[in-house]
């Protein structure tokens, strides 16, 4: 991406150690019947594209979904702020990932969050950590929301934040575009996802 300020929007280059992380592609986002829900087609497909090449180098993958219990007190003001997101109940389907993905249950980390970033609350980072992850490749939705909190935690907690544009997306384009530019000039690296797969599969 181009249109960087002087001093800002310098590359990152790829680490040596990558996982893969899909953030929120669950029905309840993937779903245009559902009130949180828009048309990320694309995007799913894109992303099982590149967990198919991540399978095959047998890279670390990891899946967050946003689950609330019924007294909503764990959402706090976020809830009151985004009130749609009630629907996010543990037996409502609408936390359930996107089949299309394909988890392997056995294999693949799925981790509850309850607000924007991936790392907020979770064990994220004591997995990463575990596994030995110097590069965080971050998919899903929404780009202006938990995509681009999870970039900026991500780059706090020391990764290396790559955000394959075509596996990103959001109900709002104009949202969308302005926050992956903020990534590229600020927190992270936005590429092309056919170069992050190229970089993956030579790991």
């Amino acid at each position: 991406m181009s249109d960087t300020f002087q001093g800002f929007g310098e590359s990152i280059h790829f680490g040596k150690k990558p996982a893969v992380l899909v953030v929120d592609f669950i029905n309840g986002f993937t779903d245009e019947s559902c009130d949180l829900g828009s048309n990320l087609d694309e995007e799913v497909s894109h992303t099982k594209r590149l967990l198919d090449i991540a399978r095959s180098r047998q890279l670390p993958i990891l899946f967050t979904t946003v689950v609330y219990e019924p007294h909503y007190l764990d959402g706090g003001h976020f809830i009151e702020k985004v009130p749609a997101l009630k629907c996010l109940l543990r037996d409502s389907g609408w936390v359930d990932l996107d089949d299309r993905l394909e988890r392997r249950e056995n294999e693949e980390p799925l981790i509850e969050k309850k607000f924007a970033s991936s790392f907020f609350g979770t064990s994220l980072h004591s997995i990463l950590a575990y596994k030995n992850v110097d590069t965080l490749i971050i998919t899903g939705c929404t780009t202006s929301g938990c995509i681009r909190a999870t970039v900026v935690d991500a780059l706090q907690y020391g990764y290396k934040a790559i955000v394959p544009e075509e596996c990103v997306g959001d109900r709002s384009e104009k949202a969308h575009r302005s926050n992956l530019y903020d990534i590229q000039t600020k927190y992270g690296e936005v590429m092309a996802v056919e170069d992050v797969g190229n970089y993956l599969n030579t790991i």
